[in-house]
């Protein structure tokens, strides 16, 4: 990479910091990793709208600009990637792994294989597990070698050793994803991407669109139409018109659309 370009990675990476409202901190420690993760969470929301609208996602360096520059998010391989080059370019050791859904939180289907993307942090020697890019992520970092119970924001988590060396990891009960725990290159997930931006059976084209951010009082997510507040506990729906959609977006993930996505008809008016 040559000067230029190496400039504007740094500038790319310190406008991501910025987008996370974190100043570039001193130590890569297990502190300020958990508070980058939580902070991503909160600020960087898990969103699907370009594979509805069919516009090229990118990996890496290109989420990097879309989060800093376009102050969007992503799905779990656009979030994780930008992450891990973050967390790389703070002094972090970062392998990526792969992964596939156990339960998309309406159903338990078996996920494509490689259909999930999560990080390994190792700090001292000890691996941590992170993840930016899903609706049911841990808030903080998972510590990979432990099989007990780990309490976190969002519920509790084990993680279950599974053959071949893989894991499991249950959210609350419900198995979400089982992970492989060899390291992988960013290429090993391309032609995943491309099923997935481009398949009928792909979960994230067609008609579906969907979004989730953590909030001050509980987390905010999309599904097609249907918005869903969870504050304090309690849940509230609301179903988004063709005038509605765009607003929601705009203020709950703080996504700006020039046009609409492909979106499934609204239900009957029961009345």
């Amino acid at each position: 990479m040559d000067g230029e370009a190496t400039g504007r990675a740094r500038h790319a990476l310190d406008a991501y910091l910025r987008r996370l409202g974190v100043p570039r901190p001193e130590r890569a420690d297990l502190e300020t990793l958990a508070r980058l993760q939580d902070r991503h969470l909160r600020t960087v929301p898990f969103e699907t709208i370009d594979f509805n609208l069919g516009i090229p996602v990118r990996l890496g360096e290109g989420a990097v600009e879309k989060i800093a520059h376009r102050h969007r998010g992503g799905g779990c391989y656009e979030l994780n990637t930008a992450f891990a080059l973050l967390l790389r370019d703070l002094g972090y050791q970062v392998d990526l792994l792969s992964g596939r859904t156990l339960h998309d939180g309406r159903r338990a289907p078996l996920g494509v294989l490689g259909g999930h993307l999560m990080l390994k942090v190792t700090i001292d020697g000890e691996p941590w597990l992170v993840d930016v890019g899903f609706r049911w992520a841990n808030q903080g970092p998972l510590r990979l070698r432990e099989r007990g119970p780990q309490k976190d924001e969002n519920g509790e988590y084990r993680i279950l050793d599974a053959d071949h060396g893989d894991v499991v990891i249950v959210h609350d009960g419900v198995p979400r994803v089982r992970l492989e725990t060899r390291p992988r290159d960013p290429e090993d997930f391309a032609a995943t991407l491309w099923w997935f931006a481009t398949a009928p059976e792909s979960p994230v084209t067609g008609t579906t669109v969907w979004a989730s951010i953590v909030t001050g009082t509980g987390r905010v997510s999309l599904l097609d139409r249907t918005l869903t507040r969870e504050e304090h506990g309690e849940r509230i729906r609301d179903v988004l018109d063709d005038d509605a959609f765009p607003a929601a977006c705009r203020r709950w993930f703080g996504i700006e659309l020039d046009r609409l996505p492909t979106l499934p008809p609204l239900p009957a008016d029961p009345s």
